[in-house]
């Protein structure tokens, strides 16, 4: 009995797995661009740039907050164990000779009154055993310079992290049509690559029938049945290469590899030459790394700008209340006969102005400077660098799209070859070998045809990512 019930625990342990396993799986019906705006969904390092903009608006708020006023509280319970003392003059004769001399008072002689002892002097403490002190202060702040150059520079600052969110995503976008295409390239390959294993197979049934009514050798069909097995180990090593572009474009998705992806993009020649070739609008701003320099650049003016302000004079206002309490026994409670209380309150403005600090702030101007100068020859040498990127994808485009129409025109006469050679020897009057001899042009015409394909969608990608239109 005991048995049975462990056994129906490990069953329902095993489909309750079975069943997470299946939930844990999720499958994707995406086009080209349904895969890209899921990937800059997922795609950790554009996460992680989204977060650097959040804290980027944290640190603007933090800005804000240290030009609004700051309050502070504080308290105090103190009791001395010894008083702290200084030394006072004793109140004895000292002082009663002192007032008949000033009144005038003489002895019987006629003389002035002397003090018979020396002046002495005696320990006395101002203050009590007991004392509290309780405060608050606010201070505002008027005017700081890099505070000043903050609250300006808050805009700025965002637009730099939403900028390297963008040059982020636009990788993220080449790289996933890029992965895209060549699975879905490699996936129609294969469908073409299990026709002709198709024909082979129907090729070799037809020789069966022919070799068996005598009229063809046993070489022929080894002949067929040796390009068949070169095309079944092509299929295995496609479809491994498939498994594998799979791989790659759900860690380009920032998927599970777990997760299923279907692939229903449509793709032909005619989608390949669609809107291409007309750079006539473009602008280098069109490119997120230019955007993002330019957004550099002007944070950098921000920081010289910061840097001579530096000089400046720094102005605050200020507000303290102080409430005090002493008492001369012992602590008792807060309140009471022997407590003596007082207030303080203190207004004013702290004024601090720099007169000389070693020439630093001159030089900190002189790096600020420096660092812009950089900033505006990388600039420079961004723009000269997508000239050349422009010019070169234009090119390679022009040659892959040539490429691509001669690879299909190939294709498309070899099929014509295939199909004739094909049709003679089923009439009788070609070879089995003129017919291997074709198939094998007609998938070579194919993996051509595919090759070019895949450089020429690689080529429009790699252009439209030149001219800043890589949606």
């Amino acid at each position: 009995m005991k048995k049975t019930t462990r056994n129906k625990w490990l069953v329902f342990a095993l489909l309750l797995l079975g069943f997470q396993s299946t939930q844990a799986q999720t499958e994707y019906k995406l086009t080209v661009k349904e895969a890209v705006d899921l990937a800059l969904n997922n795609v950790a390092d554009i996460k992680n740039l989204r977060i650097d903009s959040l804290k980027q608006e944290a640190q603007n708020k933090e800005i804000v907050g240290s030009a609004l006023p700051q309050v502070s509280g504080s308290g105090q319970v103190a009791h001395y164990v010894t008083l702290p003392k200084i030394l006072f003059p004793s109140a004895g004769k000292t002082d009663v000779y002192t007032v008949l001399n000033q009144e005038g008072v003489k002895d019987g002689s006629g003389n002035t009154i002397q003090p018979k002892n020396e002046f002495t002097v005696q320990e006395f403490s101002f203050v009590q055993p007991w004392s509290i002190t309780a405060g608050v202060s606010l201070n505002q702040l008027l005017f700081q310079p890099d505070v000043f150059v903050g609250l300006i520079a808050r805009k700025t600052s965002i637009e730099y992290a939403k900028e390297n969110i963008k040059v982020q995503e636009e990788k993220t976008r080449e790289q996933v049509q890029k992965a895209y295409y060549q699975v879905l390239i490699a996936e129609q390959q294969l469908g073409v690559l299990q026709q002709s294993l198709q024909r082979f197979q129907k090729l070799l049934s037809d020789q069966e029938q022919l070799f068996k009514n005598g009229f063809i050798e046993k070489l022929d069909i080894d002949k067929t049945t040796v390009s068949y097995n070169n095309t079944k180990s092509s299929e295995t090593q496609l479809k491994n290469i498939i498994e594998l572009g799979y791989a790659a474009l759900k860690f380009s998705m920032g998927l599970n590899q777990s997760d299923k992806i279907v692939l229903t993009e449509k793709l032909t020649t005619q989608t390949v030459k669609e809107n291409i070739l007309d750079d006539g609008s473009f602008n280098y701003n069109n490119r997120s790394e230019v955007r993002l320099l330019n957004t550099v650049q002007k944070l950098q003016q921000l920081d010289v700008k910061r840097q001579k302000l530096g000089y400046a004079p720094t102005l605050a206002f200020f507000y303290q209340f102080q409430q005090q309490g002493q008492m001369n026994k012992n602590f008792s409670a807060f309140t009471g006969q022997n407590w003596f209380w007082f207030n303080s309150n203190l207004i004013g403005l702290n004024l601090t102005v720099p007169i000389f600090d070693g020439f630093q702030r001159k030089y900190k101007i002189q790096q600020a400077k420096y660092t812009l100068d950089k900033t505006v020859n990388t600039m420079e040498n961004v723009k000269r660098a997508i000239d050349l990127e422009k010019t070169s994808s234009q090119i390679n485009l022009r040659n892959a799209i040539i490429n691509m129409d001669a690879q299909q025109k190939n294709l498309e006469l070899a099929e014509r070859v295939y199909s004739t050679t094909k049709k003679k020897y089923e009439q009788g009057v070609g070879s089995s070998f003129e017919v291997l001899q074709a198939d094998t042009e007609f998938q070579r015409a194919q993996g051509n045809y595919f090759d070019a394909l895949y450089n020429a969608v690689v080529a429009r990608i790699s252009y439209f990512k030149a001219i800043g239109q890589l949606n």
